[in-house]
């Protein structure tokens, strides 16, 4: 994610194509500021709360997701961690577990569910696949890392991971729950939209690539004035030198 997609105004924030249909009241200002000075101890407690209660998204997109699944059975039980309850609307999930390939095609579809998820939400980069492109790496149809789409929390390598690798990646979301400050997170979420295009091509998103364009442009720019520059320069002395 690019730094030109953090959130720049203070909060709480309402995208620009949502501006329409929502209104935020001087009260919704009020609790967001009196939550930001009593963050120093509501946080912890809420913190313990909801690191014991992270409700995974359900969402495979190859082999990954059955070791999701195996994880979810008797011999692993990941219930013991308070993540047994796959939703199947992410309306309802605090984490989405990326298990297993994501193709070009596949990219909105997975950066609509995770705008679609509440604050505070997490990411789980489930298998080479999902962290690199693992096999497909080369292909033209696989996004080369889901971290160029939506932020990545927590990285779990493997082709694909054991489910004990899956417990031993949530019990370090857990952790970084538990010692976050949800105010500071906020801080560096990035800009949110109601619909967000992505490059086929490239796998990143249509914003990005303008901004990276923009400042190649301006570099171009910048380059072609000091060069004329140094060519003004060079025939003012070739005058003077024949003067």
């Amino acid at each position: 994610m690019s730094e030109g997609n953090l959130i720049k105004v203070g909060s709480p924030y309402v995208p620009d194509e949502l501006k329409d249909t929502v209104t935020l009241t001087s009260l919704d200002h009020a609790i967001d500021a009196l939550g930001e000075l009593l963050s120093p101890v509501i946080s912890p407690v809420a913190n313990l709360a909801r690191s014991n209660s992270v409700w995974p998204l359900t969402f495979g997109t190859s082999c990954c997701a059955i070791e999701m699944m195996c994880v979810g059975m008797s011999a692993f039980d990941i219930s013991r961690f308070g993540s047994e309850v796959f939703r199947a609307t992410p309306r309802q999930a605090d984490m989405i577990l990326t298990a297993g390939t994501i193709t070009r095609k596949m990219a909105p579809a997975l950066i609509t569910l995770y705008e679609q998820m509440p604050e505070p939400k997490y990411v789980i980069a489930m298998g080479a696949c999902t962290i690199t492109g693992g096999m497909f790496n080369d292909s033209y149809s696989v996004v080369q890392g889901v971290d160029r789409i939506i932020p990545v929390d927590v990285y779990l390598p493997g082709c694909p991971p054991r489910p004990e690798a899956i417990l031993d990646a949530l019990l370090k979301l857990q952790q970084k729950i538990r010692t976050e400050n949800y105010h500071e997170r906020k801080k560096r979420t990035y800009n949110q939209r109601a619909v967000r295009y992505v490059d086929y091509d490239t796998g990143k998103l249509v914003d990005d690539l303008v901004e990276e364009a923009r400042q190649e442009a301006d570099a171009v720019l910048a380059g072609g004035a000091t060069i004329a520059l140094k060519s003004e320069e060079k025939q003012a002395e070739a005058s003077e030198k024949k003067d």
